[in-house]
C-alpha cells in the first residue's frame, strides 16, 4: 500500500459503501412504485455512528467518479466522518442496491445488488493509501469486502496479517452468502477472523458458513483474537475476552460477559449489526468493562432498529450509560420504542 499522511483519528472504518433504493411501499419489487435514496454500507454505517456520537472517524473506499459517488462522500461526510482518504474511479461505477421493505429473515425479502466490476470491487493492497488505515486506534472491517474481488480478498489479508505498526484490528464477519455464489469458499472468513483483535459474528452465520454451533465452538474455532463478540439475535450476546483490547499483559484464560438485549419495537429491521458494533467500539474506546460494552451495543442497535433506514443517531452517552448501569432486573424490563434515544422520552417498561 502507498504510503500517505493522514490525522490520526479513533477508527478507520475501510469497506465499500452503496447508494441504497428503499422502497415507499411493502411488496414485491416488481410490484414497488417508487422508492427513496438512501446509503448503505457495513463500514461505513459504523463510521457515520461513532462521528455521530463524538468520536474521530475516517471511511476510506472507492467510488466512482459519478453522481452516486458524490452523493456517498457528501453524505457520509455530513455525519462528520474524515473521507479525505475516498478514491474516486475514472473507470468504475459506484455500486447500487434496491431492496425491499421486509424483514431481511423472511422469504419474501429481496435485494438487487449492482455491484459487480464497481469502484469499490479494484480496492487492493496497491490502491488502499496505508497511511490513511493505519493512523487510527482501531481499524474497522467485515468479511463482506473480501467478497467482492481477488483484490479486495489479498487487501483483506493484508490488513489483518499480524505486524507490529498495525491498529487494533476489528472484524465483523458480516457473511453474506449470496455475495460468495461464484465458487469462493467463505471459510476464508475464519482465516482473516482469526488475524483479528476483536471478532462480531453472529451465531446464525456461524453456522452456515463454518458449521459452528454455539458461542463456546465459535470461541474455540477463533483462539487468537483478544476478544470475540458472539450475537444472539433476541437472546443477546456474549463475549470472551483474554486480555484487555488496549494493550495489557496477556492472561491465559478467558473473562466472559453476557447481556440480554431489551424488548424493542421495531420500525425497520436493518441497521442494527453495524450499530452494535459501533456501540461496542465506542464503549471499547471508553475503556468501559465488558458486560458494558455488549449493553452499549444493544442500545444502539436498538437505536438503529427504532428508525427506517440503515442510519440512526446513537442515544448520547449520558443517557446511554444511566441505561446500561441498571441492575439486571432493571435492564430486563426494558422496552425501547421510537424515539426512546431522546432525553425526553421516556423509556418504557412491560
Amino acid at each position: 500500500m502507498t504510503a500517505s499522511v493522514h490525522a490520526p483519528v479513533d477508527v478507520v472504518c475501510l469497506g465499500e459503501s452503496m447508494v441504497t433504493f428503499l422502497p415507499t411501499h411493502e411488496g414485491r419489487l416488481a410490484d414497488v412504485p417508487s422508492f427513496v435514496r438512501g446509503i448503505g454500507g457495513a463500514e461505513s454505517n459504523v463510521a457515520c455512528a461513532l462521528a455521530a456520537a463524538g468520536h474521530r472517524t475516517r471511511w476510506v473506499g472507492r467510488v466512482g467518479a459519478d453522481g452516486f459517488g458524490d452523493h456517498l462522500v457528501e453524505t457520509i461526510a455530513a455525519y462528520g466522518v474524515d473521507t479525505s482518504a475516498v478514491v474516486r474511479d475514472p473507470e468504475r461505477p459506484t455500486g447500487i442496491y434496491f431492496r425491499t421493505a421486509t424483514d431481511r429473515a423472511t422469504d419474501a425479502h429481496e435485494v438487487l445488488y449492482y455491484r459487480a466490476g464497481s469502484a469499490a470491487s479494484a480496492m487492493s493492497p496497491h490502491t488502499v493509501p496505508a497511511g490513511a488505515v493505519r493512523s487510527a486506534r482501531v481499524l474497522h472491517v467485515s468479511g463482506i469486502t473480501a467478497a467482492l474481488s481477488p483484490d479486495c480478498l489479498a487487501l483483506m489479508r493484508d490488513l489483518t496479517a499480524r505486524r507490529e505498526d498495525r491498529p487494533l484490528v476489528s472484524f465483523d464477519v458480516n457473511h453474506r452468502p449470496g455475495l460468495w455464489r461464484s465458487g469462493t469458499d467463505p471459510e476464508v472468513l475464519l482465516d482473516l477472523a482469526r488475524g483479528a483483535d476483536l471478532v462480531f459474528v453472529g451465531e446464525d452465520e456461524a453456522e452456515g458458513a463454518w458449521g459452528l454451533r454455539g458461542a463456546s465452538a465459535i470461541r474455540e474455532a477463533l483462539p487468537e483474537p483478544s476478544t470475540v463478540v458472539v450475537k444472539r439475535g433476541a437472546a443477546g450476546a456474549v463475549s470472551f475476552t483474554r486480555d484487555a483490547l488496549f494493550p495489557s499483559p496477556r492472561s491465559a484464560s478467558d473473562t466472559t460477559a453476557t447481556a440480554t438485549a431489551p424488548r424493542v419495537t421495531v420500525a425497520a429491521p436493518v441497521g442494527a449489526g453495524d450499530a452494535f458494533a459501533a456501540g461496542f467500539l465506542a464503549a471499547t474506546l471508553r475503556r468501559l468493562p465488558a458486560r458494558d460494552r455488549l449493553r452499549h451495543g444493544h442500545l444502539w442497535a436498538a437505536a438503529a432498529l427504532t428508525v427506517h433506514g440503515d442510519l440512526a443517531a446513537p442515544p448520547t452517552a449520558d443517557r446511554a450509560d444511566r441505561l446500561v448501569a441498571l441492575d439486571d432486573d432493571a435492564w430486563g424490563t426494558l422496552h425501547l420504542g421510537p424515539g426512546w434515544t431522546g432525553d425526553d422520552q421516556e423509556v418504557r417498561t412491560p
